[in-house]
């Protein structure tokens, strides 16, 4: 009986790979996924708790993150600041951009290609975000931070957002996920990543391996998408 549940276990998984093909059903898959797994209920960046409300998943308040503007311009409360959204890694400028449709009207424009989708929907190049920092970080990219750097943003939250050079500055335990991303999305789709950009994803994921979290992540990736890491 054990070996029946097996074999129809993994031709559903075969039957449905490779039919995620909007952000929104990466998104709703995403939330079952953290919701079966509450060990690893902590965000992307500055591993601040989170939990499971009727609409997605909430901060909850500790120490690991304090917001930068926790109002907006208008004086009330900053909603992005305790929710958790859905992070590109690579960010959707960065995969998008050479496609037509993108010099048509950017990621609006985009919206009915299936190459663009395809890329928007890959869970291996998303992750939980509190929605604050998910904006601030915007399109820009990774980089190494300089070694005087005060991280004076996010509390003791140790990433940064350099708006001025439009760079982001993560902390160690994210490194690596990142580089992973970035190596995945250019061997999969053909994106061309910089000498540089390529020599220091090589460097962090080298330097920082897999933990738990982002190894059944890619395992659970591949069996609902059928695509290799």
């Amino acid at each position: 009986m054990q070996k029946i549940v097996i074999i129809i276990s993994f031709l559903l998984a075969f039957l449905h790979a490779n039919e995620i093909d909007t952000f929104q059903e990466s998104k709703e898959i995403l939330v079952d996924f953290y919701s079966d797994n509450k060990e690893f209920q902590k965000d992307f960046y500055c591993e601040a708790p989170f939990k499971r409300v009727k609409k997605g998943f909430e901060i909850i308040k500790s120490e690991a993150y304090s917001p930068r503007n926790a109002t907006t311009k208008k004086g009330k409360f900053n909603q992005r600041t305790k929710k958790i959204e859905w992070e590109h890694i690579m960010s959707a400028h960065n995969f998008g951009q050479h496609l037509p449709c993108w010099k048509k009207g950017g990621r609006k424009a985009c919206a009915k290609d299936p190459l663009f989708n395809k890329m928007e929907s890959d869970i291996q190049n998303l992750a939980p975000a509190i929605g604050e920092i998910n904006g601030d970080r915007s399109n820009f990219k990774f980089a190494q931070a300089p070694k005087d750097l005060k991280y004076t943003q996010y509390g003791n939250c140790r990433v940064y957002t350099d708006f001025k050079a439009k760079r982001f500055y993560p902390q160690n335990h994210s490194k690596g996920w990142i580089a992973r991303s970035y190596l995945y999305m250019s061997k999969t789709y053909n994106i061309r990543l910089s000498t540089q950009e390529r020599k220091l994803m090589e460097a962090w994921d080298k330097t920082y391996p897999m933990d738990k979290e982002e190894q059944k992540l890619r395992e659970f990736a591949k069996k609902v998408q059928g695509k290799p890491s």
